[in-house]
């Protein structure tokens, strides 16, 4: 098999399991509202269904031993395993809101029996968000591992690049279509249902990447290459996590993704309160940061292939960040201008930030690398739902959902939005602690990546 020929077939195969990964992650927050009239969630209720996603990997280790496991097991059981158990969450979380289930099916008598607090709604789809995350975040690594194996010491940066770019057109979409999906069918709760079979869809994506993938360990002896120094070993998470350079790398990526993804997932609610959008309409404009990243992280990828400039570019868009908040926070700024913006700062940071550890780390370690990435990110990705939801609680004392669907209230996103703010700044920090390692330990961060 000529690696040429197949790789960037390989490459729009699999960034379409990311896509729709991504499109059912971000399918409900644009169905905030919706929430709210069928199953009274609260801010706290929707900031703990977000936030449920991260619990198996901070608390289970599931990014990291799901590294571990894509190391030791290699790319097609791994990816198997984990795809599988993400789109059976999707499926359940479906359920959970379905009116079957609503009107007492199968489980809703037991899950009404416990923690009476919550719904028997939120309580299943808290279990199905919960299976889906412990799939989803490895499945990204095994995908991330995927790019290594075809492309490194070629377009790496370009290829995580568009990788990048056509998962986020999965969150545009999400944002854009669920919403009207949700007003046009005759049951609203049809949106979650079609983003749960674009998962199933996947699946089968996967299982015929796999078969291209068996060939070519078969053509070039994959295995057979590796002599036992080269394979992965335990030992080897002791070096991954004293490396200063990798430290630094991870909490970036932890601080920006925890100041980005939260906020995408109330964006949508944010822009009805604050700018009295439709539901509609706020699920548009939030999709443009999507559309940016779609647009703007491949042409980012291409510029580290051929010009470098890894660190620095993770510095502009750590800047960028905490203007964006700051304006949502303190002005009233188009949204639609802050939006494109944002997706710019997050076009920036990744597409230079995730070809960067390839050059960290040495390639028998990057599905451990990714996986403690992923891991860490999800710390922050499960405490900022959860906290931005206490927050707007907290800070919108008296006014209930019933208000706020009735549009005799809106919430305050002021405070919520200055937390962010500040974890844009910490990201910043880390990036030029990373600039700073960077000379001194030779990685080449700001060097090109295409050797050819």
């Amino acid at each position: 098999m000529d690696n040429t020929r197949y790789r960037w077939g390989i490459l729009f195969l699999v960034a379409f399991v990311q896509a729709a990964n991504y499109y059912f992650y971000d399918a409900i927050s644009p169905l905030k509202r919706n929430l709210e009239e069928q199953f009274n969630f609260t801010n706290t209720d929707f900031g703990l269904f977000v936030s449920v996603y991260s619990i198996p990997n901070i608390f289970l280790l599931m990014c990291i031993w799901g590294g571990i496991i894509l190391d030791r097991l290699g790319i097609r059981r791994t990816g198997f395993l984990f795809i599988i158990l993400m789109t059976a969450g999707a499926f359940l979380t479906a359920y959970g809101a379905s009116t079957y289930f609503t009107e007492g099916g199968v489980g809703y008598d037991l899950f009404s029996s416990f923690m009476v607090k919550y719904s028997p709604e939120l309580k299943m789809m808290l279990l199905g968000r919960f299976l889906f995350g412990l799939g989803a975040e490895t499945s990204i690594v095994v995908v991330s591992k995927i790019i290594v194996k075809w492309f490194k010491g070629k377009e790496l940066a370009l290829a995580f690049g568009l990788k990048i770019g056509i998962a986020r057109a999965g969150s545009w979409a999400a944002f854009y279509f669920s919403p009207i999906i949700a007003e046009q069918a005759a049951i609203w709760n049809t949106a979650i249902w079609f983003a749960a079979m674009l998962l199933g869809i996947a699946l089968l994506a996967f299982v015929v990447y796999s078969f291209f993938d068996y060939r070519y360990d078969q053509q070039i002896e994959f295995k057979s290459q590796l002599s036992d120094k080269d394979q992965f070993h335990f030992s080897d998470l002791v070096k991954l996590i004293t490396n200063r350079s990798f430290i630094f790398v991870t909490l970036l990526c932890m601080t920006f993704y925890s100041a980005v993804f939260p906020f995408q997932s109330f964006s949508p609610d944010f822009f009805l309160n604050k700018f009295g959008y439709s539901q509609a309409m706020s699920g548009k404009i939030a999709s443009l940061l999507a559309l940016g990243t779609t647009l703007f992280t491949p042409l980012v990828g291409l510029f580290v292939d051929k010009r470098g400039r890894s660190a620095t570019l993770m510095i502009f868009g750590s800047v960028l960040l905490v203007f964006i908040h700051l304006s949502f926070a303190l002005t009233y700024l188009s949204p639609v201008f802050l939006m494109i913006l944002l997706g710019i700062a997050f076009s920036l940071v990744p597409a230079a930030m995730w070809p960067s550890v390839a050059k960290i780390v040495d390639e028998k370690k990057i599905g451990s690398a990714y996986g403690t990435m992923f891991a860490i990110q999800n710390l922050g990705l499960w405490a900022f739902p959860l906290l931005i939801g206490i927050v707007l609680d907290k800070t919108n004392p008296g006014i209930s959902p019933e208000e706020v669907t009735a549009g005799t209230a809106s919430y305050d996103y002021t405070y919520a939005l200055l937390m962010l703010a500040f974890l844009g700044i910490l990201g910043l920090f880390f990036a030029l602690l990373l600039k700073k390692e960077d000379k001194r330990s030779g990685y080449g961060l700001e060097q090109a990546t295409n050797k050819s």
